[in-house]
């Protein structure tokens, strides 16, 4: 197992190298937190791609398949997917175009600061959950191919990923994520074959898998599964849209053609490789039906049945794929911290400070999110949950924002924390209707009503860019210059 370790070793110096060459590049808070804006085509692609492979990907999805097959993966990678096609479509253009920092930055200029706070305060919360589930995710992966204990191996996956992503801001994350994604699909492409092989082939497993294990569709009709089935398609397919995550590569691209088109390439990639994990999930169910626990299943398979040299390919790999997600939403908060929530206490604050918060709030965040993903040790479970926060307090005020005149501050608020308080309450009278799909309807149509209501006295502010000029209200939809980057 030499070869596994020196592997490792080597994946890991690496991305501690690129970091600190990345930090020779920052000089403000825009080339911390947005790259200074001059990401082209190829490298938003890739980053995009390898923040979308994540522990939840290639471990918990692997480890839903297992025991539910495809119906039991609609939110990832199906759903998320779906979030790319989403993005570039509807919200891409735009977004960059307004030359925001963050995407809370929208909340603030569209509506208010009210508005913009609340945001940020989701937004915070929303990246320490998912963080904590990658953090899992590394803590999964150490463990199996060294038999430390989890806990120490989440530490040590933490220090790492804590250093080069504040080391280096965006430029870092974008340069590590290129390499994490080549790896990513490699050790995927490599590992497929040779473990479908040991199932007996293509008709073998086809013929084993329980009738149904391919179907996307449920077969109960009850109202309660279906509205769950929904969810599944939106919790991520809509709630990633309102990510920091996201929107920080459209920011970052070099304009707004890049940005939509890295969108929908990166949707392609995710789509064709996001199904190797759960293919391989499912055909562990085959190979190893009593594994104590199903999100184990890829690096156990690899470490059972591949040689050395691949087994360290592979696992560097999947420590690829983790990683390239836990630096982004580490940042993803950060860059909420510093550039945001600090303007709510020092609102005089000088760029110089701002860059300052937004590197020092990377150990915060790890810290908060080490916590999370040692209390709450479920992959798959922990991100859903953890984009619910996103679903039911941003999406809608950032959809009707950019697509409805009329979506006024007050209305964003109200609908923003009807959604909120209906995700959390609901659940403590019912467990039959999924409650951050009900708190996306509940806030959406509170939004429009309290808009229409208070239109008068509260008028609706335009989209403007970063300079205050406002922006027309055409060229909205991602299918111009489809080609162009």
């Amino acid at each position: 197992m030499i070869e596994v370790y020196v592997g490792i070793s080597i994946y890991l110096l690496a991305m501690l190298v690129v970091g600190y060459r990345a930090s020779r590049r920052i000089s403000n808070s825009e080339d911390f937190i947005v790259a200074g804006r001059k990401l082209p085509l190829w490298l938003t692609v890739g980053t995009l791609s390898a923040t979308w492979f994540g522990g939840a990907t290639v471990m918990g999805a692997a480890g839903a398949a297992f025991s539910k097959g495809f119906l039991g993966v609609i939110a990832d990678p199906f759903g998320a997917a779906l979030c790319l096609f989403v993005a570039g479509l509807f919200f891409a253009r735009m977004l960059r175009r307004m030359r925001l920092t963050t995407l809370v930055d929208f909340f603030d200029s569209r509506f208010d600061r009210r508005a913009g706070f609340v945001a940020a305060v989701s937004m915070v919360f929303l990246y320490i959950g998912w963080t904590g589930s990658l953090l899992v995710s590394i803590g999964f992966i150490l463990h199996t191919i060294t038999g430390m204990s989890t806990v120490l191996a989440i530490i040590l996956g933490t220090v790492i990923a804590l250093a080069y992503t504040m080391a280096g801001g965006m430029l870092a994350v974008a340069w590590t994520d290129v390499v994490q994604i080549v790896l990513v699909i490699l050790g995927l492409v490599i590992a497929f074959p040779i473990i479908l092989s040991e199932a007996g082939g293509i008709d073998s497993v086809l013929e084993r898998l329980p009738e149904g294990s391919f179907s996307m569709i449920p077969d109960s009709a009850s109202t309660s599964d279906w509205m769950f089935y929904i969810r599944a398609w939106l919790v991520i397919g809509l709630g990633n849209v309102a990510g920091q995550d996201l929107m920080q590569r459209c920011l970052s691209a070099r304009n707004e053609s890049v940005a939509q088109n890295a969108a929908y390439i990166s949707g392609g990639v995710y789509l064709t490789f996001g199904v190797i994990p759960v293919l391989i999930g499912m055909i562990g169910s085959l190979l190893m039906p009593d594994i104590s626990n199903p999100e184990f299943i890829v690096p156990t398979l690899v470490m059972e049945y591949l040689p050395p040299v691949i087994v360290a390919i592979f696992i560097s790999a999947l420590l690829a794929a983790v990683m390239s997600s836990a630096d982004s939403a580490m940042l993803a908060a950060s860059s909420v911290i510093g550039k945001n929530l600090l303007a709510y206490v020092r609102p005089e604050a000088t760029d110089q400070q701002i860059l300052k918060w937004a590197r020092y709030s990377v150990p915060f965040v790890a810290l908060f999110s080490l916590v999370v993903a040692l209390y709450f040790q479920n992959i798959y479970d922990l991100l859903v949950n953890a984009y619910s926060i996103a679903l039911v307090s941003m999406i809608a005020p950032l959809a009707l924002g950019i697509w409805w005149r009329r979506a006024n501050a007050i209305g964003a608020l109200s609908g923003m924390i009807t959604g909120f308080v209906c995700w959390v309450g609901l659940p403590l009278v019912s467990t039959s209707w999924p409650s951050d799909l009900v708190g996306l309807v509940a806030g959406a149509i509170v939004l429009i009503a309290v808009s229409l209501i208070t239109g008068k006295t509260d008028p609706a502010k335009p989209l403007r860019d970063a300079d205050g000029n406002e922006l027309p209200f055409s060229d909205r939809l991602g299918v111009l210059s489809l080609f162009s980057s």
